[in-house]
């Protein structure tokens, strides 16, 4: 039979200034010099304890900022209206009315709106805007961003292909209609969604005379005014 293995002498701890100065085992038996170098296993494991922490910590800040939600640059309005006076929307189509505003609060999401609505006497069209100002608190709305279905079941235009917009937050695009070109901008947790809508009054063919690209320059304008108010 094997036996047990003959163990010499007494086991001791080195001091720990003879493993900083040579680099050798920590362990040895009294009165035996230890190995050169310390074994393999232990080099091993002292990678892995420290894998293990470097991932330790990688946890705790995860934890820490993960459920903190997206940054939120811009504040709150409860009256949006007062904060959007779609000047430049209102130079390229007509002058808009005071608006209509709305909001809401909660855990997850802070929402502000306006809606108005405006005509010009000689104007054979009318038209109105919107603006929705979205603050996500816990989730990260990047990423359903720009996904949302373009399905309008009273659509009176051909659909616009969704367009980049760049310059604008952190990302931006235009999408919706023709004559109902819809913009939104992301900018952190915010999401800025502002839609403008024009449609003749009487005889067909008289909102096809509007300058779609000088309506969308002026959205851009208006989005860009109103997020510079509402920057913290």
């Amino acid at each position: 039979m094997i036996g047990e293995p003959e163990i010499e002498g007494e086991w001791a701890v080195r001091e720990p200034a003879s493993f900083a100065a040579g680099g050798v085992d920590t362990l040895a038996p009294a009165g035996r010099a230890g190995p050169s170098r310390a074994a393999p296993w232990r080099w091993a494991l002292g990678g892995a304890v420290a894998a293990s922490a470097v991932w330790g910590g990688a946890l705790v800040v995860q934890e820490r900022y993960g459920g903190a939600g997206p940054p939120i640059r811009y504040r709150h309005s409860e009256q949006l209206c007062a904060e959007t006076p779609f000047k430049a929307v209102g130079t390229a189509l007509g002058s808009l009315g005071v608006g209509m505003p709305s909001h809401g609060e909660g855990p997850a999401l802070d929402w502000s709106y306006c809606f108005a609505a405006g005509s010009r006497g000689e104007q054979a069209f009318t038209h109105e805007a919107q603006v929705l100002v979205e603050l996500h608190k816990k989730a990260d709305p990047a990423t359903e961003f720009g996904a949302r279905p373009e399905v309008d079941p009273f659509a009176g235009s051909p659909p616009l292909a969704a367009e980049a917009v760049p310059g604008l937050g952190e990302r931006a695009r235009f999408s919706g209609e023709a004559q109902a070109p819809r913009l939104q901008v992301l900018d952190g947790g915010t999401v800025v969604t502002l839609t403008v809508r024009w449609w003749s009054k009487g005889g067909p063919g008289a909102a096809d005379e509007v300058d779609g690209d000088a309506v969308k320059a002026a959205m851009i304008e208006d989005a860009r005014a109103l997020l510079a108010r509402l920057r913290k």
